[in-house]
């Protein structure tokens, strides 16, 4: 690892990691650097990207964000997102799963309209519902604060979750990245908890994990 740039770009046997874009493997922050690095000196003679999420995520960062004006598709991604937010379509019954969603989704809800001017719009079952334009405009100003590796973070958040709102609650602190995961997963717990686990579902979902972690690790870096 070498400073440049402002920057911290990681070397192999001397010479610049690059991403496949070819772009120097660089990152703003010393200690997300060295957490990168910690990745490629755990790979053993081949290298296996599914097991390092943090590379991969810079590496998205760096080549479709960084630089460019691939903010502006970013944002719209998560707003679109937040259009049909995981949080806002509610099942009608059983009341075991009612009461779960509200417990974990409500309090979210409640912190979007208070913190960031956001109130959302509730739907029974999977019929689309338009949520309010000034609540969407609200939501893009707040994230176009972010910087280029936050706002990678944030998407990244947000695609694993189906929930921008989640994401964006991560990123200002209002959920741990537990609370965000374990309110993603209502649905799918109550599931497991009536018919039993699933071991493929486990699989993704132990992977999807693993990108949540680095998507965290890179706010609590830069945040």
């Amino acid at each position: 690892m070498e400073e440049a740039d402002g920057g911290f770009a990681l070397r192999l046997d001397g010479r610049a990691v690059r991403t496949p874009g070819k772009a120097v493997l660089a990152v703003p922050d010393a200690e997300l650097a060295e957490a990168i690095a910690g990745e490629w000196r755990g790979q053993g003679k081949e290298i296996d990207p599914a097991t390092m999420p943090l590379t991969r995520l810079a590496n998205t960062v760096i080549d479709r964000i960084a630089g460019t004006d691939a903010g502006g598709p970013v944002i719209d991604e998560i707003v679109a997102y937040a259009g049909s937010d995981l949080l806002c379509y509610r099942a009608e019954e059983p009341e075991g799963l009612v009461t779960r969603q509200r417990a974990a989704w409500d309090p979210v809800l409640a912190w979007a309209e208070e913190a960031l001017g956001a109130r959302f719009v509730l739907a029974a079952g999977v019929i689309h519902i338009e949520q309010p334009p000034q609540t969407l405009e609200n939501l893009r100003r707040e994230i176009e604060k972010e910087s280029d590796f936050l706002l990678g973070a944030l998407a990244s958040i947000t695609n694993l979750t189906g929930s921008a709102l989640l994401a964006i609650a991560v990123l200002r602190g209002r959920l741990s990245v537990e609370e965000a995961w374990a309110a993603a997963h209502v649905d799918e717990d109550w599931q497991i908890a009536q018919w039993g686990r699933d071991e493929e579902a486990e699989a993704r979902r132990a992977f999807r994990w693993g990108d949540r972690q680095a998507a965290a690790r890179m706010i609590a870096a830069l945040g």
